[in-house]
């Protein structure tokens, strides 16, 4: 065990903790690495020290919109791993101590969505891009007594955090924490959509639109299920050496198409059409490509790209009357979070989930903006940032 989860929080418990944390000041500066007050948890919470945490492109968007829903000063980070040091009121699910996993998604355990196997959206504490805990308040302040906001109810780009326990997933501490943080998001997200959302069958047909992190999550649930012919779609053909290690087999770039369309090319490697399309970029017109590379009376095409506010999906009524296609939403994939991520963390245990392949680089906490650089710049999948490296 990394020593850094062995925490004794008598001195800390029900007290202020002053620590480091990178504040986001601005829109579009780098992270500000500055010491922060973060306040005891309050019924329902617990305060959780961050062993490490990987960088997702969420947080370079959210960091880059100068607009509501971004609110700064903030506290970026969503992908995280992490020991309970000390609990709020109310809590028996955790006890300090317990390694566990941050999640933005909810599972309060008693409303109907989170009692049904149909749903993973929970109605207590439904899922919004807010700058609060759920009780709608701040447990950040800085030195100066001003506030600083949260982010999708974890905020992990910190030494300690504040998670309400909804939105926390207790793990077994034999997982390394550089690879239990990447759960939190990204890799769940995609492998979930393929093995969760979709139920893809062993020997089906997938084409992946977009082969960022979230695309080649995908293709690794993919993988898992037994698909036999995984394409893969993108704007560049360098993706596709390091998209074979997820299990992608084949590779359309879609900037060299000619006059065809990729949802024509696609119909004609596949006979007629994917038994399964993901978009995984947030287009539109991606999505529509999709729906026309999915195959007639069986396709599913899976939404898991984060488009801009308001954009509108066009289909032709007549191919949604008669193609008996069918398109839908796959929100972290599907999956519930404090039942499904257990048996993510036990295929990649048993050596079936092959996590290690998503990280490309790791960093220290006060090297956290040279992670941004990697990402921005195409050259990270993952980025894992340890807090006492």
């Amino acid at each position: 065990m990394d020593k850094t989860t062995k925490i004794s929080s008598k001195s800390t418990s029900g007290k202020p903790i002053r620590c480091r944390a990178a504040v986001a000041r601005k829109a579009g500066e780098p992270l500000v690495i500055e010491e922060v007050i973060v306040a005891p948890p309050q019924t329902g919470e617990v305060r959780v020290k961050i062993i490490c945490t990987s960088l997702c492109y969420s947080d370079v968007t959210f960091l880059n919109l100068k607009d509501p829903p971004a609110s700064f000063p903030t506290i970026l980070g969503h992908e995280a791993v992490g020991v309970i040091e000390s609990v709020g009121e109310g809590v028996s699910e955790f006890v300090e101590g317990d390694m566990v996993i941050p999640i933005f998604l909810s599972e309060c355990g008693e409303c109907t969505d989170c009692k049904s196997k149909k749903s993973n959206l929970c109605s207590k504490f439904p899922f919004k891009i807010s700058p609060w805990l759920q009780d709608g308040t701040s447990r950040f302040t800085d030195l100066k007594g001003e506030t600083i906001y949260h982010f999708l109810f974890v905020s992990s780009f910190t030494e300690y955090t504040v998670v309400h326990v909804a939105n926390l997933t207790k793990v077994d501490s034999a997982i390394p924490p550089n690879r239990a943080c990447l759960l939190g998001c990204g890799v769940s997200t995609g492998v979930g959509a393929a093995w969760k959302s979709a139920n893809v069958k062993a020997g089906s047909t997938v084409a992946i639109f977009g082969l960022g992190s979230i695309g080649l999550a995908v293709a690794e649930g993919s993988r898992l299920c037994g698909a036999a012919k995984i394409i893969g779609v993108d704007i560049n053909p360098e993706k596709f050496e390091t998209a074979k290690a997820f299990g992608v087999t084949d590779f359309v770039d879609s900037r060299s198409t000619g006059d065809k369309r990729v949802s024509q090319i696609i119909n004609e490697m596949t006979d007629g059409g994917a038994d399964y399309c993901f978009e995984c970029v947030g287009r539109a017109f991606l999505v529509e490509e999709a729906f026309a590379s999915s195959r007639k009376g069986w396709g599913k095409t899976i939404v898991l790209g984060v488009d801009q506010p308001g954009s509108q999906l066009k289909f032709n009524s007549f191919d949604v009357l008669h193609l008996g296609k069918t398109i839908l939403g796959s929100f972290f994939g599907g999956l519930k979070p404090k039942t499904d991520v257990q048996t993510l963390i036990k295929r990649y245990m048993d050596k079936e989930l092959e996590l290690d392949k998503f990280v490309t680089h790791e960093v220290g906490f006060e090297d956290i903006n040279k992670a941004f650089d990697l990402l921005i710049g195409g050259k990270s999948l993952r980025c894992v940032i340890w807090m006492d490296k």
